[in-house]
């Protein structure tokens, strides 16, 4: 008998202690960001206007460069067979560790 009440007197105190622990929303709502502003809804949607305006959709950084090479498909191929042979490049799923 001393051991279930010393058991259930641990799974009590567990459980009261395990309420603590959820005393806040789920979401963490505490700690939200609290703005207070004098602007006008007005002025923000006239500045998004001119940011739109000004930037394009696509983001600077992330643009491709456009390559033209004069080199044929052929020539190519048979060059990077050679390197292959030579040992100078790696071929299928193997590669250099």
């Amino acid at each position: 008998m001393n051991k279930t009440a010393r058991f259930l007197s641990l799974a009590a105190v567990a459980a009261f202690a395990s309420f603590g622990a959820q005393a806040d929303e789920a979401d963490a709502s505490q700690f939200a960001a609290k703005f207070e502003t004098n602007r006008t809804r007005a002025e923000v949607m006239a500045e998004a206007a001119t940011v739109a305006q000004t930037s394009g959709a696509i983001p600077s950084g992330s643009r491709a460069l456009v390559y033209s090479s004069s080199a044929d498909r052929s020539a190519v191929s048979a060059q990077a067979a050679d390197a292959v042979r030579a040992g100078k490049i790696s071929s299928g799923e193997v590669g250099s560790l």
